[in-house]
């Protein structure tokens, strides 16, 4: 299932966004996320804490576990939005090339 972090541990994850978003490639949402995973292309995914109503995200942790990528719960959708440099608030973002985010993923998928 998805792992419940601390909070150092989320501004790590929120971190490996942003530094992906600036220099790999990231899916922004919940759908997006969904297929990134089921095309074997997602590195990590992370999902809201708030998601209401939480159906929506509950076949993350499962379809991550299945496909043997790390699922994090972290931050609300506003904190996930910022990171992957929106100005709304998502559900979901997976990180699909890790760019210059390598080491942060590297210490996060231990």
């Amino acid at each position: 299932m998805a792992e419940e972090l601390s909070k150092e541990m989320a501004d790590r994850v929120m971190e490996a966004i942003e530094v992906a978003r600036s220099t790999g490639k990231i899916k922004k949402g919940t759908n997006e996320a969904t297929k990134a995973i089921e095309r074997g292309t997602a590195k990590l995914v992370a999902y809201a804490t708030d998601i209401n109503p939480p159906e929506i995200a509950m076949h993350l942790p499962l379809l991550c576990k299945e496909k043997g990528v790390k699922c994090f719960k972290a931050g609300t959708k506003e904190e996930l939005g910022a990171a992957a440099g929106l100005q709304v608030g998502t559900g979901a973002v997976a990180i699909t090339v890790e760019g210059d985010a390598k080491n942060i993923l590297k210490e996060l998928l231990k």
